[in-house]
């Protein structure tokens, strides 16, 4: 790592903290110069594509996720700590399928799976959004149905 303070290439790290899932700060100490400064590591984590219905390719943002989440859970009782969870558990489950490309519906029951779990109204107010149906009977039945684990 190179001194901000003088250019050197040699250091020493005097203290690392993991700060997030995925940052590391590290504490380092120029041996040249004794100068002191702060870095900090990420992962660079490689999300798959998310095929749309109609054919489009987008690449997976968990902020456009936590938007949809949000909106579903609008006036309710359901802390931000609580959607930043249903994300993380969301965005686990889509890297560890492994695959370059996964379809937008599996991303839908994902986030289906979780909200029937926290809130009923957030469920349906999702479901309503995402599913299209072509009347109220259709509706009915499929928020009566538990939702399948189509992604294993």
């Amino acid at each position: 790592m190179k001194c901000p303070h003088c250019g050197e290439i040699d250091t020493k790290v005097l203290d690392t903290r993991v700060s997030k899932d995925t940052e590391i700060r590290r504490r380092r100490e120029c041996l040249d110069c004794n100068g002191r400064f702060t870095t900090v590591e990420t992962v660079l984590v490689s999300y798959p594509y998310i095929l749309k219905k109609d054919a489009r390719r987008e690449a997976y943002d968990p902020h456009k996720l936590r938007r949809g989440i949000q909106l579903a859970c609008m006036k309710r009782n359901i802390s931000l700590p609580e959607i930043e969870r249903v994300v993380s558990v969301i965005s686990q489950k889509v890297l560890s399928l492994g695959e370059k490309e996964i379809s937008a519906q599996i991303i839908g029951h994902l986030v289906m799976e979780q909200l029937k779990d926290i809130d009923d109204v957030a469920y349906v107010r999702f479901a309503s959004v995402y599913k299209t149906f072509k009347d109220v009977k259709e509706f009915v039945e499929t928020l009566e149905q538990p939702t399948k684990e189509i992604y294993n």
